[in-house]
């Protein structure tokens, strides 16, 4: 058995298993923050406050992201790329399961929403080292000519998770108010402490990388290695790279998922479970599209398909809320799955092969983790952006968000052509891998 066969059988479901159970945590957040813990944890304000307080801590998760995602990066570029998804991954699972036992405002006080901050700092930090590491696992586990695939795991992983949160939203969104408003929403948040321990254990049997314990077999280099310095000192442009294309589909990815659901049912009046079921018919749809995207990274290239996700990011700009504002239940699913369901998974797919390439395999953790969680912040902001800029536009006009989207498309242009392949190549950092290779 090859190699890459055997990574399929071992790392392959640990990363997207790994991924989906963080994910699923992470995802129904950002939906609870939407919908419901503006009643449940900021009660005094007007709806419409309440709601924006509730994304702000949304926003906060990440924060911490950068921190976390260059801290974790650095001791995975030390210790291993395992150990770290190990960890990270009880930090995020625990933390979720906590959220759901937090009492109200109206049992507690002031300190309920203290505790939805410092719970949702844990969720931050879990997942500032989850995209990244889980790259460099899928990406150097590869050959040559599947890195597109192999790299496009974690992003499989990301919408299953997506998938399950969003189809338990739109279950509860479709019971009654009330018994959502009061404990049904925490059900999914305490079913994480029995999800963790599943996700735990497969990530405990993925093996190390065979890159890395070969730059690890150096006693020497583990020893004294210095990822972060190597990694600002002559891999700065390859965070760069990772930095712009991150804001940019993060930022719309955000926009279409999360920002959506407030703007139908806050300014447009269309009930919670209508947006919640088309985030999951559209991540039913990115489950799908993510292979289909990871074989096109290896038969055109990633960064031609980051291209195509930009242009169709800026083309659907304006007409997505078009959609939008008929409050038709058909015509806002059909621009959730085809924003949501595949412009922005093809595009997470490529990022994986694109970002991982950016770096050698002694700085690749670190370079990961550091610049596409600095550009994250980017999107934890926008839909607080996109909701603060609606609340005060006059008639709650729907251009300020359009605009940020063609911005956010910009964004990932500059950071597709500014690819670090070719200089690493010339420099003999990482091996060639051929444009329009074919399948193995």
């Amino acid at each position: 058995m090859s190699q890459s066969d055997t990574s399929a059988r071992t790392v392959g479901p640990a990363v997207v298993i790994g991924s989906a159970l963080e994910w699923y945590d992470f995802y129904l957040f950002a939906s609870m923050a939407a919908l419901v813990f503006g009643k449940v944890f900021f009660p005094g304000q007007s709806s419409v406050a309440g709601t924006l307080a509730s994304i702000a801590t949304f926003t906060v998760g990440f924060v911490v992201r950068p921190l976390s995602g260059i801290f974790f990066g650095y001791v995975g570029d030390k210790i291993g790329r395992k150990r770290v998804l190990s960890l990270t991954f009880l930090l995020m699972g625990v933390s979720s399961g906590l959220i759901g036992l937090i009492p109200s405002y109206g049992s507690i006080g002031v300190f309920a929403p203290i505790l939805l901050v410092v719970l949702r700092l844990g969720q931050g930090l879990g997942a500032g080292a989850e995209f990244g590491s889980a790259v460099a696992v899928s990406y150097e586990h590869a050959g040559a000519r599947t890195r597109g695939r192999f790299g496009s795991l974690p992003a499989l992983g990301v919408n299953i998770g997506l998938f399950a949160a969003s189809l338990t939203v739109a279950v509860l969104t479709s019971l009654d108010r009330e018994f959502l408003e009061t404990w049904g929403w925490r059900i999914p948040f305490v079913a994480s402490f029995a999800l963790v321990g599943v996700g735990y254990w497969v990530r405990t049997r993925m093996p190390e990388t065979p890159e890395f314990a070969r730059v690890a077999d150096d006693d020497d280099r583990r020893t004294h290695a210095t990822p972060l310095r190597d990694l600002l000192r002559h891999h700065w442009r390859g965070v760069g790279a990772v930095g712009l294309v991150t804001i940019g589909y993060l930022s719309a990815s955000y926009l279409f998922k999360t920002f959506s659901l407030s703007y139908l049912t806050e300014f447009r009046g269309v009930p919670a479970n209508v947006g919640a079921f088309g985030v999951t018919l559209a991540s039913a749809v990115a489950i799908a599209a993510v292979p289909v995207a990871g074989w096109l990274c290896d038969r055109y290239d990633a960064a031609r398909v980051l291209l195509v996700g930009a242009a169709g990011i800026a083309l659907i700009a304006f007409p997505f809320f078009w959609a939008l504002d008929t409050g038709a239940p058909l015509a806002i699913w059909a621009v959730l799955i085809a924003s949501t369901g595949i412009i922005i998974p093809a595009m997470l797919a490529a990022s994986g092969a694109y970002f991982a390439r950016q770096f050698p395999t002694s700085v690749r953790a670190s370079g990961l983790g550091t610049g596409k969680e600095t550009g994250g912040i980017a999107g934890g902001l926008a839909p607080l952006l996109g909701f603060a800029l609606i609340t005060v536009t006059p008639g709650h006009a729907y251009w300020p968000v359009s605009l940020m989207f063609l911005v956010s498309a910009f964004a990932v242009v500059a950071g597709a052509r500014w690819d670090q392949r070719k200089r690493l190549e010339h420099g003999g950092a990482v091996p060639v891998e051929p444009h329009g290779a074919g399948l193995r």
